[in-house]
């Protein structure tokens, strides 16, 4: 099972990258990477080290089980050796990951025409699709040939939801500007905007405790067809292990 997971060169997020790649390594997957660059990423470091945090370094770093998966991941030959966007090969691949990350260097990501229209082939195919958090904003900016409309147009989703946005960023905005707003714009505002009806979007139970292997049940995501999404960094076990059920179907 060969899975390619999408990510920025800089600032994604190290829990939402190294947790999956961890899960999926574990299961014996084969694992590919690409950038905007074409050169192995890096994560957003304030997520590991909590620099500006002050007495809120606790609830916003990064989680251990995330961190040491994406020190592990960091030594993979695969995660060092990426391919640019624009020689992705959706016939080389059974799936597609999009992780998120928030800091202003996932821009590039996030709009890339050519991921863009790596999606839109993807789901045209029929594989499977995975985002979390942020990673679903290039999915809803993706567009359908077809319809000229978002390619979760008519589809159900998830994503970073709006008060978790608006509150990390109250919480950090004296410290960091506005390192919590990668746009104006929301995420949940962007992606309900890009569907059929605002009841198409998900957003599950009050975002309190993060999962992990232990406690699954605290994460939530939302599954159309070959497609799943989560929220946050709290829901990455969950989804990790229910993306792998959805590709072994």
């Amino acid at each position: 099972m060969t899975i390619l997971i999408a990510t920025s060169t800089f600032d994604f997020d190290p829990t939402e990258v190294g947790v999956p790649w961890k899960v999926f390594n574990d299961a014996g997957c084969d694992i590919r990477f690409a950038t905007d660059s074409g050169n192995a990423g890096v994560c957003d470091q304030r997520m590991l080290n909590g620099n500006g945090f002050g007495i809120l370094k606790p609830l916003l770093i990064a989680q251990k089980s995330g961190q040491l998966a994406y020190e592990e991941m960091l030594v993979s030959a695969a995660f060092q050796n990426p391919i640019a966007y624009e020689d992705i090969n959706v016939s080389d691949y059974e799936a597609l990951f999009l992780p998120g990350g928030h800091a202003k260097g996932i821009i590039p990501y996030l709009e890339s025409p050519k991921l863009q229209q790596a999606i839109v082939a993807f789901f045209a195919a029929g594989k499977s699709v995975g985002a979390i958090c942020h990673g679903v904003i290039p999915v809803c900016r993706a567009i359908n040939p077809d319809t000229g409309k978002s390619i979760l147009h008519g589809r159900k989703t998830t994503a970073l939801l709006k008060r978790q946005e608006l509150l990390a960023y109250q919480l950090t905005r004296l410290r960091l500007g506005d390192y919590y707003r990668t746009y104006p714009t929301t995420v949940e505002d962007e992606v309900v905007a890009a569907l059929e009806s605002p009841e198409d979007f998900f957003p599950g139970p009050m975002p309190v405790l993060r999962d992990d292997k232990n406690h699954m049940s605290r994460g939530f995501t939302v599954r159309d067809e070959n497609y799943l999404s989560a929220r946050w960094p709290g829901d990455v076990h969950r989804f990790s292990f229910e993306f792998l059920e959805m590709l072994s179907e």
